[in-house]
């Protein structure tokens, strides 16, 4: 069920990942690569926040109408296991309903490249999602990036902070499209119509 009521609140889109350029490529980080293309379809640059640790964008998705929507883009630049302070911070200042929050997050149990939308639910092992629940509850939405597990007996932590393989790399930038185009979806259409055109 989507939980949203308040179709004049804004939303606020959160890419998750680790600030700095030695993370920018990494497979964790593929939240920022989703945000920043949405930002450069609005036609904006990512700012430094002053009340919270987060770079943002406002603007306005989808057509004139009752369908536009007013969204914040944010990567916060604190770290992935702390996300939820700067998400929390910039909820409570643009007052944005918990229901119109959106993770994009990268997810090691569903294959690369492949895309879930959800409502609510575990965090699946992921730290940047615990720390948003911790903060805000768990019902908010996901768009869950699929980057796969990682080959033969590799830690995980290690699997997550290094960059997409070259192989991986030559679709990459059509999934992160999709992904942006889910994320625009769910924002503007709601959550059942993005699930029944993006999951697959």
């Amino acid at each position: 069920m989507d939980v949203t009521t308040d179709a004049g609140a804004p939303w606020l889109v959160a890419g998750l990942g680790n600030p700095g350029p030695e993370y920018a490529s990494n497979r964790h980080n593929v939240g920022f690569m989703v945000a920043d293309l949405l930002a450069e379809r609005i036609g904006a640059r990512f700012k430094r926040h002053g009340k919270a640790q987060a770079q943002v964008v406002e603007g306005r998705i989808g057509p004139p109408g009752p369908a536009n929507r007013r969204v914040i883009l944010a990567k916060p630049t604190s770290f992935m296991n702390v996300s939820g302070g700067p998400v929390t911070a910039l909820r409570d200042f643009y007052k944005v309903p918990v229901g119109n929050i959106v993770a994009v997050h990268d997810e090691l149990d569903i294959d690369y490249g492949v895309l879930r939308l959800k409502l609510g639910g575990g965090d699946n092992g992921h730290n940047g999602l615990k720390s948003i629940t911790k903060s805000l509850g768990a019902d908010y939405h996901r768009v869950r990036f699929g980057i796969g597990r990682p080959p033969g007996r590799m830690p995980v932590a290690d699997f997550v902070l290094r960059d997409f393989s070259s192989t991986e790399r030559k679709e990459l930038d059509y999934f992160v499209d999709r992904a942006a185009d889910a994320v625009e979806a769910l924002v503007i259409e709601g959550l059942e119509r993005a699930q029944s055109a993006y999951n697959s």
